[in-house]
């Protein structure tokens, strides 16, 4: 049984070259409303613990699309940086090295029809061996045909302890717009050799990894203590503005800063209130789920009765946007720059515009602004920026210890300002 394992795994492994990202992105035109958390906490980041016992990450989607998928998925290993690693599969999994999704359910009561999918793991059939980052990929009969990738954590069950904090950045220059991230990490059972090389740090912002800062080394060490606090912006992230909020949870009566809503050309319709540029404004304190969204109707309590929703978003400005673009973006945008939410100007009512399609829930956005020619995502362009913002950010750290050909995940730390 192992030699077969053993076989399948190499195949598998030989097939990873160049079919699919190791980032979050999804490849099938059908797939709509990925979300990735633990089983139990809706809002969390998918970070599973090793031997977590009966710990899961959910992964949840729907398909638009009238055919039905058989659909299979893996786990890939990758580094500390998300290249993949060199280990075979039976090296890090325990189980089998694909499996199919079972569970899927059909939309209930809905205008547009769908299947939701869901997984949930480590399962009976495939668990981990090993710490470190994981890509999931889910695929159509073989992973040349990949379905949508999503990247996650497994951290060891024994972990070194992190201290976080986030602060005013050291340089003045950025003293009232931007934070700074500092922290310490005590290694505990982990005895790091040659720290320069084998200990990293990555930390992101709101969940977010186009803006991570990845590769980070230790600042200096002290009693058994490796400090990251450095002064020269390696750790320092724009604080941004508090995400803008709408609910589009029931479709009977107008949600939370939805002016409009209709029934259209077979559609459900939603318009959201006009919002305004405000780079230079000052600090609005208001409550979010930084960036994120939440998926329910509030009308129909069965499940799979959310329904998709044409909703359509308005920006006024006064500030040109004339060497880039402007897009909605967030959990809502899968975190993507996607086509559809690039805004358009509309010359008679002198506002830009733009309508996609979401499923019912609740939601925060903000619109970011990409230079042409230019792949940076500037978040501060039309939202301006505030050291006051209450962002989330996520410390990780991975070891790679002396003998082993793998990054550990050795520490967890969740912090915003205090």
């Amino acid at each position: 049984m192992y030699i077969m394992l053993l076989l399948l795994g190499t195949q598998l492994h030989a097939q990873w070259d160049m079919h699919f990202r190791t980032d979050n992105y999804v490849y099938a035109p059908g797939i709509r409303s990925v979300d990735f958390h633990p089983k139990e906490v809706r809002l969390g980041e998918p970070i599973a613990r090793l031997g977590g016992g009966d710990e899961q990450l959910t992964l949840e989607f729907d398909d638009v699309e009238t055919d039905d998928h058989y659909l299979k998925y893996t786990f890939i290993h990758c580094t500390h940086d998300w290249q993949i690693s060199d280990m075979n599969q039976v090296e890090y999994l325990e189980g089998f090295p694909e499996d199919m999704i079972e569970k899927y359910d059909y939309s209930f009561n809905t205008i547009v029809h769908y299947t939701h999918y869901t997984l949930s793991f480590p399962n009976q059939n495939m668990s981990f061996t090993k710490s470190g980052n994981y890509i999931l990929l889910v695929y159509d009969d073989t992973p040349d045909n990949p379905v949508l990738t999503r990247r996650f954590m497994v951290v060891e069950a024994n972990a070194a302890k992190v201290n976080g904090q986030v602060h005013r950045p050291t340089d003045v220059n950025n003293h009232f717009t931007h934070q700074e991230v500092d922290f310490e990490v005590i290694p505990g059972s982990f005895v790091v050799r040659n720290p320069a090389m084998t200990l990293h740090a990555t930390i992101k912002q709101n969940g977010r990894w186009d803006n991570a800062k990845y590769g980070l080394t230790y600042h200096s060490f002290m009693n058994n203590v490796f400090s990251f606090d450095y002064d020269d912006g390696r750790n320092t992230f724009p604080g941004g503005a508090e995400f803008r909020t709408f609910d589009i949870s029931t479709l009977r009566s107008n949600g939370d800063r939805i002016v409009s809503i209709d029934f259209a050309h077979r559609r459900n319709q939603a318009y959201v209130l006009l919002d305004e540029a405000r780079p230079y404004s000052a600090y609005e304190s208001r409550s979010t789920m930084n960036g994120e969204c939440v998926y329910y109707n509030r009308d129909l309590p069965n499940p799979y009765s959310e329904d998709y929703v044409n909703t359509y978003f308005t920006l006024e400005s006064k500030y040109p946007f004339t060497d880039g673009d402007v897009y909605v973006f967030g959990e809502l945008t899968d975190w993507q720059i996607i086509d559809d939410a690039k805004l358009h100007y509309n010359r008679e009512q002198n506002y830009w515009e733009t309508c996609f399609f979401i499923k019912q829930g609740r939601y925060n956005y903000q619109y970011v602004y990409v230079p042409h020619g230019k792949q940076d995502i500037d978040a501060t362009y039309v939202e301006g920026s505030h050291y006051e913002t209450r962002n989330q950010y996520t410390i990780l750290v991975y070891f790679r210890e002396e003998g082993t050909p793998y990054d550990k995940l050795i520490g967890v730390e969740h912090c915003t300002l205090p």
